[in-house]
This record gives structure tokens, C-alpha cells and sequence, in this order.
């Protein structure tokens, strides 16, 4: 039997089909820690996305094809 720390509240909780919230003790635990995922206090470090591209690669061609309504 696998045994596991909260993330939220460090409590010991059994890696099993019974525990219904693992990783976490409670559904309690767990919206703690989706709040701080929402609120970006959790961030998972590395290269921003948006200063690594420039605005030309965003700058795709346009297929008109695609946008013509049909005609008949």
C-alpha cells in the first residue's frame, strides 16, 4: 500500500481506488490547491511563451478560400 503527503495540508493519505481525492486528503485540499493554480500563485517555471515568439509568427496567411461563402 502506497502512502502519500497532501500537497495542501501534508496529511498521509492512501494511494488507493478508495481514496477519492489522491493526491489530496479532501475535496477540501483539492480546491485550495486548483485556487492557487487559478490565481497563478502555483507556477511551473520556464521560458515565457510569448517573449520567446515574435509578432510575425502569429502573422499567418489568411486561406480565402475558407472565408468565401459558397457560391452557387
Amino acid at each position: 500500500m502506497t502512502v502519500v503527503n497532501c500537497p495542501t495540508c501534508e496529511k498521509k493519505v492512501t494511494w488507493s481506488p478508495e481514496s477519492q481525492f489522491r493526491p489530496f486528503c479532501s475535496k477540501r485540499c483539492k480546491l485550495i490547491d486548483l485556487g492557487e493554480w487559478a490565481s497563478e500563485s502555483n507556477t511551473i517555471e520556464g521560458a515565457s511563451l510569448t517573449d520567446s515568439l515574435t509578432f510575425d509568427e502569429f502573422d499567418l496567411p489568411i486561406n480565402d478560400d475558407l472565408f468565401r461563402p459558397d457560391e452557387d
